[in-house]
């Protein structure tokens, strides 16, 4: 699904048009993003957990050359979804 068509349906479901939808979608994308980088969690109800984890260095091996590489720490994005989404996917 693409970004357009999930803004169509949220327009439909809510009764917003679709600049309003668009315009959510804009603000929520950049709220979760700026909670994410302040190291917060995102609950979003009915749906899941994303937050942020610290993943550590480890040893990666680059496939053309064979030659082996300490690849740095970095933060990444988790998502784990909540059982209401879990039942909803069986």
């Amino acid at each position: 699904m693409t970004s357009k068509e999930l803004t169509t349906l949220i327009a439909e479901k809510t009764g917003l048009t679709k600049k309003q939808a668009e315009a959510l979608m804009a603000a929520t994308g950049q709220t979760v993003a700026e909670a994410l980088n302040d190291n917060k969690t995102v609950q979003l109800k009915n749906f899941g957990i994303l937050e942020t984890k610290e993943r550590a260095p480890r040893e990666v091996t680059n496939p053309r050359t064979g030659e082996k590489t300490r690849s740095q720490r970095k933060r990444i994005i988790t998502f784990r979804p909540n059982r209401q989404l879990k039942e909803q996917m069986k």
